[in-house]
């Protein structure tokens, strides 16, 4: 005889999904914002062009891209929890295997292919896909609430990497970041993570605020209508725009000031803050997108990125304490929005049950944003000598990027073809 689900059981299952995945974000993403100390370390170490190092995380990203859509069509096939535990394995070894490069080859093949094959399968899209199966009528807030790990990674791990960076030297670093994914991933997935139930079981068949919620036999979004509609593409622009200049910042920041006079642990330490920062971006923006809307929420948040644009130069004209922390919130509040709002954009746009293809489709266009402003700063500084350049692309990135949001207008959405 079959029973329903208790809702009370499923809620607390689902908080206690929410919180191992936050966790599982503070080692994920604090091993991939540590990238922008181990730069340093690099250059140091071997002298390459820094395009050619800011390139092996363009690699990464894009690999992690690249392999977006594959997730998201696996993810309905096998599930979340199984991907997590297969890519936790995958970017341990990954790191390992990077802590031993002697050439710039070696690098590329084992952070920017291996890592990264690793992090998309374990990473953001099993995570959304996770948190929007358990909690399909809050999906701004809770994955605001659980993508606050990837702050704490950064404000931990950041200034964590560079003390055993200073200490044991960069190699031991990879090796110790990869100990801690696969010691906390893997026992952590394996016995307390579950796949989010069927919507029906929890969720009767409705039409929500933001869009139809397609229960069995009814007309849904696919990736192939999806596709269709010139508000995907519109979205997948402001996906690669708004993670083109805050993944500059991000990976940049650390040389940038390191460059400008301000020792090497203290840029760490301004690394660190804008992470500790976002934690309270990433929850608040959630949180205000779920009852204000996406666009305002977005917008604000995008104000704050570029502000911290004319921050981060007025720090490398007078690097002083002030400035550099005023930076450290700035970005710290304004990258914030990138976790919770735009995958809420696409739920309220495209979702029902094809979300997890539609949605690793479009990070596709995210991680070509990632990986095309991490290079493109890198590309730009080895031939003028200086960020400048780097930094008023950015600001043109920072206004387009809200913009483009909203022309999509989640707040009035399509219903799927085959509604109207």
């Amino acid at each position: 005889m079959r029973t329903e689900p208790d809702p009370q059981d499923s809620h607390r299952r689902g908080w206690i999904v929410v919180g191992t995945t936050f966790m599982t974000l503070v080692v994920l993403y604090g091993a991939w914002y540590s990238y922008s100390v181990f730069l340093v370390a690099l250059l140091h170490e071997f002298g390459w062009k820094r395009s050619l190092i800011a390139g092996a995380f363009s690699v990464f990203v894009l690999v992690h891209g690249l392999c977006s859509a594959i997730v998201g069509w696996l993810l309905r096939v096998a599930g979340p929890r199984r991907a997590i535990l297969a890519g936790a394995l995958v970017m341990g070894t990954g790191l390992c295997l990077t802590a031993q490069t002697t050439e710039w080859w070696h690098l590329y093949l084992a952070f920017g292919g291996i890592a990264a094959i690793g992090m998309s399968l374990a990473g953001w899209i099993p995570a959304v896909v996770l948190i929007r199966g358990w909690f399909p009528d809050r999906v701004g807030t809770m994955v605001g609430i659980a993508s606050a790990g990837i702050g704490v990674g950064i404000f931990a791990l950041v200034p964590l990497a560079q003390f055993f960076i200073e200490w044991m030297g960069w190699r031991w670093a990879f090796r110790i970041l990869a100990a801690l994914i696969v010691g906390w991933v893997i026992p952590a997935t394996f016995g307390l993570v579950r796949d989010p139930p069927p919507v029906e079981a929890t969720h009767p068949p409705s039409e929500s605020r933001v869009g139809p919620v397609a229960a069995s036999g009814r007309p849904h979004w696919t990736l192939a209508t999806a596709s269709r509609s010139w508000r995907f593409w519109g979205l997948a622009g402001n996906y690669f725009t708004g993670n083109f200049v805050t993944q500059m910042l991000m990976i940049h920041q650390v040389v940038y000031l390191v460059d400008h006079r301000v020792p090497a642990f203290v840029a760490a330490a301004v690394g660190g803050a804008s992470g500790l920062v976002s934690i309270v971006g990433k929850i608040g923006w959630g949180w205000l997108s779920d009852r204000t809307g996406r666009e305002p929420a977005y917008g604000l948040a995008f104000g704050c990125v570029a502000a911290s644009i004319g921050a981060l130069a007025l720090a490398g004209i007078h690097p002083t304490s002030f400035l550099l922390f005023l930076y450290a919130v700035l970005i710290g509040l304004g990258y914030g929005v990138m976790a919770p709002v735009p995958p809420a954009v696409a739920s309220d746009l495209f979702g029902g049950p094809g979300f997890s293809t539609i949605f690793g489709t479009l990070y596709v266009v995210t991680c070509l944003g990632l990986a095309t402003g991490t290079w493109s700063a890198g590309e730009i500084f080895d031939h003028t000598g200086s960020y400048a350049a780097a930094l008023w692309l950015a600001l043109v990135m920072a206004v387009l990027s809200p913009t483009l949001l909203w022309i999509v207008a989640p707040r009035r959405p399509n219903p799927p073809p085959g509604t109207r």
